[in-house]
């Protein structure tokens, strides 16, 4: 690199900021160093690449972000944009935007308050939100009371299972008549499948695993979890497009959506590279050694990004709540929505495709089982 080409950047932009200024100037003329200089690289590569049409986006979801009401203020909208195509989630984020569908509400608060005395008043306290302990009892008994049909007496996956769960939220919204949709009511009205991976972690784990002492048949199979997410990278890779994640945060949900690569490639024997476009919204740092703050130069190593794609790949080290809001605006005002892709309807053609790949390179020797 030469001294033209190190210096060809745009000037610093040193203009006072304008008065309501529009989301998407704001980003591209004064996002221009440090994490609001990787910021706008983030937007600009979500919009530029990661939203063209030959694109499967996976999204992984980690920490309290429901709670802070980014579910319907962003990933629904993103869903209902077709700007992602398939979730990895926390339970927690799933669960705590349930409140919202049954008609509860959660309160601004704040975190310099003393906890005994929102034991003794039953107000429950994530950081600065506060809410009454009795939706924590009305959500459970909505969800135990859904879990008890027959539909759910059977062994699944988490997507098909929050499928089903999704329909049931979907309908009480409705009920109540309330506009805002939860996570889970557009993935099912949308198609777009939502996995768990730690199922067990979580308030929809803990009762679900209740019912299953009262002798109810519901059953998790991780197994089909990971061969279906596998299934959805493969297929937009076989078919000529190209696979993006989008990750907000890290912990397992981040490892899952990455995970899917090295599933192909090591597992199962079948050539590929790895994803092509990499986009992590984290606040850890690499040198801790959190899953949560590993880059993806490190990603490369594992099969997980694509080394020919490396200069696709932006980690902005911010909070989640502060960059989500941000993106989706971003995002909305530079794209046109998407053709929804449909995925959910299509798993168990995605599995079967993935399988057959998986055959021919146990024929070739590739991989042995």
């Amino acid at each position: 690199m030469n001294k033209r080409r190190l210096l060809s950047g745009k000037p610093i932009n040193r203009k006072p900021i304008e008065p309501n200024i529009k989301v998407t100037k704001l980003v591209d003329e004064y996002f221009q160093a440090y994490n609001a200089g990787r910021l706008r690289e983030a937007c600009q590569l979500f919009v530029e690449k990661m939203l063209e049409d030959d694109v499967t986006v996976g999204m992984s979801l980690t920490g309290a972000l429901t709670p802070a009401g980014l579910g319907g203020s962003c990933v629904v909208p993103l869903i209902q944009a077709g700007f992602v195509d398939w979730i990895v989630s926390t339970g927690a984020n799933l669960y705590h935007d349930i409140h919202f569908s049954i008609g509860h509400n959660l309160h601004r608060g704040t975190p310099f308050v003393d906890d005994r005395i929102l034991r003794k008043e039953g107000v429950i306290r994530i950081y600065d939100i506060l809410f009454d302990y009795e939706v924590l009892l009305s959500t459970d008994a909505f969800i135990r009371e859904v879990l008890k049909g027959p539909e759910f007496q059977k062994e699944m996956g988490t997507a098909e299972f929050h499928y089903l769960l999704g329909k049931y939220v979907y309908e009480r919204e409705k009920v109540l008549k309330i506009k805002n949709m939860s996570i889970l009511s557009a993935a099912y009205k949308y198609g777009v499948p939502v996995y768990v991976s730690s199922p067990g972690d979580s308030s929809i784990g803990m009762n679900l695993a209740g019912l299953v002492l009262n002798g109810y048949k519901i059953k998790i199979d991780i197994a089909r979890d990971v061969n279906e997410t596998a299934a959805i990278v493969y297929n937009a890779k076989a078919s000529g497009g190209k696979s993006a994640v989008l990750i907000f945060g890290g912990g397992s949900p981040k490892n899952f959506l990455l995970q899917t690569e090295p599933q192909i490639q090591e597992v199962l024997g079948i050539d590929e590279k790895g994803h092509d476009y990499f986009l992590q919204i984290t606040d850890a740092r690499p040198d801790t050694g959190g899953l949560s703050g590993a880059t993806p130069s490190e990603a490369v190593s594992w099969g997980k990004v694509n080394p020919d794609k490396l200069p696709d790949a932006v980690v902005c080290y911010t909070d989640s709540t502060i960059a989500m809001p941000i993106l989706v605006s971003y995002a909305l005002a530079k794209r046109k929505p998407r053709k929804q892709k449909n995925l959910y309807h299509r798993l168990s053609e995605l599995v079967e495709n993935l399988k057959k790949a998986h055959l021919k390179a146990v024929a070739k020797g590739r991989v042995k089982v």
